[in-house]
């Protein structure tokens, strides 16, 4: 027991004393990653992330990846820029959020609500350039599925937060939506949005 214990203990020091850059993996291309059957979904989102982030990936070679993609990685793609955006909302520049709002009229639930989220965390960037978000954001109000709506909702109500000058139409619109709306945790959403306007 107690040599099993020294042995244990001096491994474990052998460890440390090694360059960490024997621990680091060395950066994956995104096909790489897309196509590992090692990595679950989440850990391929999360890694893709983390390597937007870092820079270790570029926005253009994640965007022409998703353009050509199936349904389900596309999807990924978009939740890897979705989380990456949380942190650095700069990372989608004009083509990602372009992409992202063309992406809101895909017929894949996944990929209209990781769409919105993306446009929920990087309208205040595009103030200027949100007449089609918003357009394809109120028809996903209307969807079936209670997360595409949701996250349409979390969209608009963050660009309804902005004040710019579509607030005009797009205040009374998102008053009737929330009027109609089934969900008490959508309601709240559009609620929350209407007290800061008015504060």
């Amino acid at each position: 027991m107690r040599v099993n214990l020294l042995l244990r203990f001096k491994t474990l020091i052998q460890k440390m004393k090694m360059p960490n850059s024997l621990y680091q993996q060395p950066t994956m291309s995104i096909e790489e990653i897309m196509g590992s059957k090692s990595l679950k979904p989440k850990e391929k989102t999360e890694l893709i992330s983390k390597h937007l982030v870092d820079g270790s990936i570029s926005t253009n070679d994640a965007l022409t990846f998703a353009q050509k993609a199936k349904d389900p990685d596309k999807a990924t793609i978009i939740e890897a820029f979705e989380f990456a955006t949380q942190k650095n909302p700069a990372l989608a520049d004009k083509k990602v959020f372009q992409f992202v709002v063309d992406s809101l009229h895909e017929k894949a639930p996944r990929i209209k609500w990781e769409s919105a989220k993306v446009i929920a965390n990087t309208a205040s960037l595009h103030a200027k350039s949100l007449d089609t978000a918003i357009a394809n954001l109120l028809v996903n109000t209307e969807h079936a599925g209670t997360v595409v709506r949701w996250s349409a909702a979390t969209a608009l109500a963050a660009i309804l937060k902005l004040k710019t000058k579509h607030n005009k139409e797009l205040l009374p619109t998102l008053e009737n939506i929330c009027d109609q709306e089934e969900k008490n945790s959508i309601k709240k959403i559009y609620q929350s949005a209407f007290k800061s306007i008015d504060s």
